[in-house]
């Protein structure tokens, strides 16, 4: 088998972007055809490839290549690799452009919006750093990080099992609150808590596998009622504000600081039951291993996080 340094020196770029291609597209003529270069051509680079490797990466199969253990770890290097690639090229076109670095920076959407956009523009004004906003859901977000196209991601941890290799710090805890249309709201927060009629109404909730769907089940076992069972399964506060805006029989619960967010706006409202629980810490995540050149970018956004957060509770 090639050695490591044999296999530094020989392998090319268009080496990984063959790697991820047949990963993407299973079969070297659908390869060849979006690169638009010939099979014959495909076939060369990959056996290029495993030369370098000194055993095949692919079992050829009825619906096409199929990575051996081999070859998905050349897939996951090459995909990392690129990224940095890409990343690199962002952070000189940062420097060109007067700026000290640039990150990319993946947050749930239940992360303030107020919180982030201070953050962002204290990055800038303090370091010159610029920002590359990712949102989605952590299980979105924690593969991206791993595969280096996110320098740090704020949200919930997930399983001990998912933290191999990565770094966390917790920023703040949130509760829960329930919001609704303001008609609705206003209704609701006539009366005492009634756990049992709540359960009744229409919900719009995450999705039965997050963490804040289980406490939202088990509170309701606790007041010995059944869980409600949404008519609709939502993450996106975006998705929540519109349709209880324009429905005054759904509910939702969101944490506090996204409820006073919503509420800002005019159509939604929180009810001010107390749940009497916090929901799971948000944190800081990163890689163990960061990028060489990102480590004080990587700390300025650290430390502005914990300075807006203040030390959690």
């Amino acid at each position: 088998m090639s050695s490591a340094p044999s296999l530094a020196r020989r392998l090319k770029h268009r080496h990984l972007t063959l790697l991820l291609a047949i990963e993407r597209h299973g079969t070297l003529t659908r390869v060849a055809a979006q690169a638009g270069i010939s099979q014959p051509a495909a076939s060369k680079i990959l056996l290029e490839i495993e030369d370098l490797f000194g055993a095949p990466l692919f079992v050829r199969t009825g619906r096409g290549l199929q990575a051996n253990a081999l070859g998905q770890l050349a897939i996951d290097r090459a995909q990392r690799m690129l990224n940095d690639l890409s990343r690199w090229e962002q952070e000189v076109q940062a420097l060109q452009g007067g700026h000290a670095a640039h990150l990319h920076v993946g947050a749930v959407p239940y992360v303030s919006s107020t919180l982030l956009a201070r953050a962002i523009a204290l990055l800038l004004e303090r370091h010159g750093i610029t920002v590359t906003l990712h949102r989605a859901t952590t299980d979105h977000l924690l593969p991206m990080l791993r595969r280096h196209e996110l320098d740090g991601m704020i949200g919930r941890l997930p399983p001990l099992a998912g933290l191999e290799g990565l770094r966390h710090q917790a920023l703040y805890h949130q509760r829960p609150s329930l919001i609704a249309h303001r008609h609705l709201a206003r209704r609701l927060n006539a009366r005492a808590p009634d756990w049992a009629a709540a359960a009744a109404l229409r919900w719009v909730l995450p999705e039965a596998r997050t963490p804040t769907r289980h406490l939202i089940a088990e509170h309701f076992v606790r007041c010995g009622v059944a869980p409600p069972q949404p008519v609709l399964e939502a993450y996106s506060t975006d998705v929540i504000e519109t349709l209880l805006g324009g429905d005054a029989t759904l509910v939702s619960v969101v944490p506090t600081e996204i409820a006073q967010e919503l509420a800002a706006r005019g159509r939604i409202k929180a009810i001010t039951w107390d749940w009497g629980w916090e929901l799971p810490p948000i944190n800081l995540i990163q890689r163990e291993c960061a990028d060489l050149q990102a480590p004080a970018a990587q700390t300025a956004l650290a430390g502005i996080l914990r300075e807006l957060c203040g030390p959690p509770a």
